[in-house]
C-alpha cells in the first residue's frame, strides 16, 4: 500500500530511518515495527508532521527506527512529554510506544490522566510481561508464579488487568492484539491510527530470551478475536465482562486470550475542548498579552 503526501507516494519503508533495530532476534517489536510502518503508510501519516514518543526499555527505542520526528524521554514519562506536544499541536498525529513495565509502573500515574482527558494520541504498549531491557525483572503484567531476577522462587503478584484499567480510566479506544498475528495487529493499529481520541492498544509482544513461558507458541493456540461476536462496541459493560476474561489463560490452561477491540466510542477531545475555550476566553477578553503582563511588571 503507498500513500500520496506532497505528490510523493509513500510506502511502509519510507517510514524507516535506515537504522537497523538491535532488538534480540525473534523479539515481538520487530513484528510490531513492521505493522506501525504499514498503519502511517494506510492512513496517510507525513512523516515530517508526526511525532513518535518513548520513554525507555526496549520497545521504547522505536523512535530510533522511525524516520518521523521522535522523542526518547525518560523512563515513564512518555505520556508527560506526548500531553506537552498534544497542548501544543493539538492537530500533530501521536504515537506513543512503550512498554509494559514503563506504562503501568514507573509511568503509572500518568496513564489514567492521558485517558481521561481523552487526548488525540495513540498508546501502543508492547507487552512482553517483564522488564527485559534491564535483565528480567518482574512487571506488573507478569503472571503469578513467573520466575525472574527479582522473583527467583516466583511471582506471588496477581498480574494487573490492563483492558480494564484503561476502560474504567476513561479511554474511547480500548483494544489488544498479538504480534505473532501481523494481520490482526495492523487492523488493530489501523483502527486505532484513524480513532479521534485516547486510543490504547496492548500488544501481547513475547520475550523470546527472559519469558519462556508467554511465547508466541502459547499465545498463537490461545488467541481469539473477540470481534466475531463482540459487535456493539459502544457497550461498556459487555467490554467489561469482556475484560474480565484477559488473565484467566494464565490460571486456566483451556481459557482463551482475547484480542479485537473491546470499546470505541466518539467524544470532545481535550484539543477539541481547548480551543472552544480559548474561543470563549478571547471574546471576553480583548486586551493583547503585553497588556495583560504589563499587570504583574514592577
Amino acid at each position: 500500500m503507498t500513500t500520496l503526501i506532497n505528490n510523493i507516494q509513500l510506502e511502509p519503508k519510507d517510514y524507516r530511518s535506515g537504522i537497523e533495530p538491535t532488538w534480540c532476534p525473534g523479539c515481538g517489536d520487530f513484528s510490531v515495527l513492521n505493522s506501525l510502518t504499514q498503519t502511517m503508510s494506510a492512513q496517510h501519516i507525513d512523516p515530517f508532521k508526526s511525532v513518535v514518543v518513548s520513554g525507555i526499555g526496549c520497545s521504547s527505542r522505536t523512535p530510533l527506527w522511525m524516520k518521523n520526528y521522535g522523542f526518547h524521554s525518560v523512563h515513564g514519562r512518555a505520556l508527560p512529554v506526548a500531553t506537552g506536544i498534544a497542548l501544543a499541536n493539538p492537530d500533530m498525529p501521536i504515537t506513543v510506544t512503550i512498554g509494559d513495565g514503563d506504562c503501568f509502573s514507573i509511568g503509572g500515574g500518568h496513564v489514567p490522566h492521558a485517558a481521561r482527558r481523552n487526548f488525540n494520541m495513540r498508546l501502543f504498549v508492547m507487552d512482553n510481561q517483564a522488564f527485559s531491557l534491564t535483565k528480567n525483572q518482574a512487571s506488573p503484567t507478569s503472571r503469578e508464579g513467573l520466575k525472574t531476577s527479582t522473583t527467583p522462587y516466583g511471582n506471588i503478584d496477581a498480574p494487573m488487568n490492563v483492558i480494564e484499567l484503561l476502560l474504567s480510566y476513561g479511554a474511547t479506544f480500548v483494544a489488544q492484539t498479538f504480534a505473532g498475528n501481523p494481520k490482526h495487529m495492523t487492523e488493530i493499529m489501523n483502527k486505532a491510527m484513524a480513532h479521534k481520541g485516547f486510543a490504547f492498544v496492548n500488544i501481547l509482544s513475547p520475550c523470546p530470551t527472559f519469558n519462556k513461558v508467554d511465547t508466541f507458541v502459547y499465545y498463537r493456540t490461545r488467541v481469539q478475536d473477540i470481534n466475531e461476536t463482540h459487535t456493539d462496541l459502544s457497550n461498556k459493560a459487555k467490554a467489561f465482562e469482556l475484560a474480565a476474561t484477559v488473565n484467566d489463560h494464565s490460571k486456566d490452561e483451556n481459557a482463551k486470550v482475547p484480542i479485537g477491540v473491546f470499546y470505541q466510542v466518539q467524544k470532545e477531545t481535550y484539543g477539541e475542548k481547548l480551543k472552544a475555550l480559548k474561543a470563549r476566553i478571547g471574546a471576553k477578553d480583548t486586551r493583547d498579552m503585553n497588556e495583560i503582563f504589563n499587570q504583574y511588571r514592577p
